[in-house]
Parts: structure tokens; C-alpha cells; sequence
């Protein structure tokens, strides 16, 4: 009895003492990652503006550091996280491509705002196909209620790459591609007519579809054409070589959903290569689940009062994309939304959607790994703003969620990146 009690009260004694030796190396590694960010973050290069980071531990749940991590930045494309977040929650497996309903042997179809219809990269035809096999066709496009352009987007950017124009039924990606192959093709060849060789400030005309191309082009460009619900039912009629019909008007008839490619394809390739249009069609798209009406401030208002009303920080959230300065957001809510990512969504899953440092998107030459990966990131980048946040491997093994948001910055990108690289492989080899 007694050699029983003083084997319990030894045992008692070791787990006591081996949980104080681990709080303690718990505690010294966090002093330690804390000293050294802090140094570096003292640094002329980080003085001069605006820094926030939390680095956070998904299994203790505790804090390894931060700081104004409750204060509110300019995102850029980490906005795209928010996006992804609201896409998997609201999206199904596979994408929805348009809604229909027959009455009176004419079919009726409506846009969910699917961006992979002739898209340049997904060159989907599955929708055209659809159309393809109709008599009689009506095509309603007034439930799209969203601005072309988001709020706080730059007047300027009209005709470059990684600005399309939002719609209900896009088509080509919204962007007309130009291309040198003996002379300049279109991609569609509904343009090609509409393209001018003369020298011009921009490559579009702000508000018709003539475009501005030089004849010396080299590589492939791409420029966004202005949208219209005329110029949709035309470019279908091209496509299915058959007369449709718009109408202002759905009769009271079932609808029926057609669906399209995995909606992880779309949001990897958004993720990938921080593809505005993508993200903000996304969000159009998630809004078709709601109801029949698309808009993208409905997505947003949705999901930050259902799954995501828990923030701690409620964000100024206006576009899907990021290209908008209005977005304001904490790192404490990215590491929040990451968190719920982690902890709903399987790790290889997860993983696969964001890209890798040192092997594959915005981050192929970025925070390369020893020789594994170690970060699992989105970038954001706007004129003196720079962010990253994601997921950090440590070499114990560990995953860390971060955020690390910079605003305000007059010295050149890249030498913010290398900071930042440099504090992630400091928590990554001490952690």
C-alpha cells in the first residue's frame, strides 16, 4: 500500500515537473521569437511605416507574437483570402454555371456570374454546349445588380489585364486576347475588326470596344472589352451560330442548375495567380446560392453575418479582389478566417489552394523552403502596400498561422519582402 502511494506521489511529482520544464521552453522560445522580431522590427526600414503581424499557434491556441494586430490596413489581394473563405462555404462542389427553366417550348436562361465560359485559362464550352442543344432560347440578364467596377477602384486601370468588368454572364473572362501569329488575332474573332494599330495612351477606348494594339506586339495581352447585355446575347449567337432572344422578364417556371468545373479550380487558379476577375466573380456566384439575384455586396453581408460574425474586428469589405483601398482589414481577422479555414477544411486540401513560397504563383520566388516548403501564403500588393498571410511550417513540425501587413511604405517592395522573409525563417527554425 504504502510503495503504491510513493509511486503516485513520484509519478505526480515527474508529469508536474515535466509540464514546468515545457511551459518553461514554451515560454523562453516565445521571449525569443518576441526579441528578435522586435529587433528587427526596429529597424529604419520598418519605422518608416506602418507594420502589423500576429503569429498564432492553432493547436495551443495561444498568440507566438504580435503587433497592432488589431489595428485596421489596406489588404490589397489578401483580400482574395476573405473571398475563398465565402467561396467554399457558399459554393458547392462543382460550380454553378447558369440557371434554366422551360415554358412554353422556350428555354430561359440566366447567368450566375461562372467566369469559366470561354475563359482564356478554364476554356470551358460546357454552357455553349447547353445553348448549343435549345430551340428556342431567352436570355434574361437583369439579375446582375452589381457596379462593372468596384468601389475605390482606379479610373485608369479600365483597359489593363486586372481590371475585366463584373457581369452576370461573362464570357471570355470579360478581356479580349491579342496575339501575334504572322498578324494580330483576337481571342474572341468577334474583335478583330475593332482593333486599331494606331499609337494611343491607352490600349482600349474608355467607353466603346475600339482597341488599340501595336503592330510590333511580341507577347500575348490581354484587355478588358465593355460589357453590355447586347454584346453577350451577340457573342452567344456567334458561338451557337443561332438567333437568341433577351428578355426583361422570367416566367413563374421551376429552374433547374447547371453546373460547370470544381469550384477549387477556380479558386486555385484565383489563389495562384491573384486573379481579380476570378475573385470577384466568385463572389457573384457565391450571391447565386442565395438567391437569383447577383451581386457581390449581398456575398459579402451574408457571410460576415452568418459564419464570419464572430470577428473581432469587423472589416470594411468591399470587393472580392482587393483592388479597391476602401477594404480595411485587421491581421488579427486573417489569422481569425485562416484559423476557421484550418480547422474546417483538410490540410492537403487547404494547402493546395494557396501558393507555395519558393515554388508556385505570386510566391514562386519567394520564402523557398530548406529544401520543403514552408509557407503557404497569400500575397497582396497595391502602390506602398505590401501584406502576406497564410500558414507557416516550422522545423518542428508545427503550423502556424500569420499575417503580416505593411501600409504606407516608400522603399521598394522587395526590400519589404526580404524582411518579412527573413522574420518568417527566424519563427520558422526557433518554433
Amino acid at each position: 500500500m504504502s510503495y503504491n502511494i510513493r509511486f503516485y506521489n513520484n509519478y505526480r511529482t515527474f508529469i508536474y515537473f515535466t509540464i514546468l520544464v515545457l511551459l518553461s521552453s514554451c515560454a523562453s522560445t516565445k521571449q525569443k521569437i518576441t526579441k528578435k522580431t522586435n529587433s528587427k522590427l526596429d529597424t529604419s526600414l520598418f519605422k518608416n511605416h506602418f507594420v502589423g503581424i500576429k503569429v498564432y499557434d492553432p493547436e495551443s491556441k495561444k498568440t507566438i507574437f504580435e503587433k497592432n494586430s488589431t489595428k485596421y490596413f489596406t489588404p490589397a489581394s489578401n483580400t482574395k483570402i476573405f473571398t475563398l473563405y465565402t467561396a467554399l462555404k457558399l459554393l458547392p462542389e462543382y460550380s454553378p454555371l447558369l440557371k434554366y427553366g422551360v415554358k412554353d417550348n422556350i428555354t430561359y436562361i440566366q447567368g450566375t456570374g461562372n467566369p469559366t465560359t470561354l475563359h482564356p485559362y478554364f476554356k470551358d464550352s460546357t454552357a455553349i454546349t447547353f445553348f448549343k442543344q435549345q430551340q428556342n432560347i431567352a436570355l434574361y440578364l437583369a439579375n446582375f445588380t452589381s457596379d462593372k467596377f468596384g468601389g475605390g477602384w482606379a479610373w485608369e486601370d479600365f483597359d489593363t489585364y486586372f481590371s475585366p468588368e463584373r457581369s452576370g454572364f461573362p464570357l471570355y473572362g470579360n478581356v479580349v486576347t491579342a496575339y501575334k501569329k504572322g498578324e494580330i488575332k483576337t481571342y474572341p474573332n468577334y474583335f478583330k475588326d475593332s482593333v486599331s494599330r494606331k499609337p494611343h495612351s491607352f490600349k482600349r477606348e474608355m467607353v466603346k470596344n475600339i482597341f488599340y494594339i501595336s503592330p510590333n506586339l511580341k507577347d500575348t495581352i490581354e484587355v478588358p472589352f465593355k460589357t453590355s447585355n447586347k454584346l453577350t446575347k451577340t457573342l452567344i449567337e456567334k458561338e451557337i451560330n443561332k438567333k437568341i432572344k433577351n428578355t426583361n422578364t422570367l416566367p413563374n417556371t421551376k429552374k433547374t442548375t447547371l453546373y460547370g468545373i470544381a469550384t477549387d479550380s477556380i479558386a486555385r487558379r484565383m489563389m495562384l495567380v491573384s486573379d481579380n476577375f476570378l475573385a470577384e466573380q466568385l463572389l457573384v456566384m457565391a450571391s447565386s446560392t442565395l438567391s437569383d439575384t447577383l451581386n457581390v455586396n449581398k456575398a459579402i453581408k451574408h457571410i460576415l453575418k452568418t459564419d464570419l460574425a464572430d470577428l473581432e474586428q469587423q472589416p470594411r469589405w468591399v470587393d472580392g479582389s482587393g483592388l479597391s483601398r476602401y477594404n480595411l482589414f485587421t491581421p488579427a481577422s486573417y489569422v481569425q478566417v485562416l484559423d476557421k479555414m484550418y480547422r474546417q477544411i483538410s490540410k492537403n486540401r487547404l494547402f493546395s489552394l494557396f501558393p507555395v513560397g519558393g515554388e508556385s504563383g505570386t510566391l514562386k520566388n519567394w520564402y523557398k523552403g530548406t529544401p520543403k516548403p514552408y509557407i503557404y501564403a497569400k500575397s497582396g500588393s497595391l502602390g506602398n502596400n505590401y501584406s502576406l498571410s497564410g500558414y507557416l511550417i516550422t522545423k518542428s513540425g508545427k503550423t502556424l498561422i500569420f499575417s503580416f501587413m505593411n501600409n504606407h511604405f516608400k522603399t521598394k517592395t522587395s526590400d519589404v519582402k526580404k524582411e518579412i522573409q527573413t522574420v518568417l525563417e527566424m519563427i520558422r527554425d526557433n518554433y
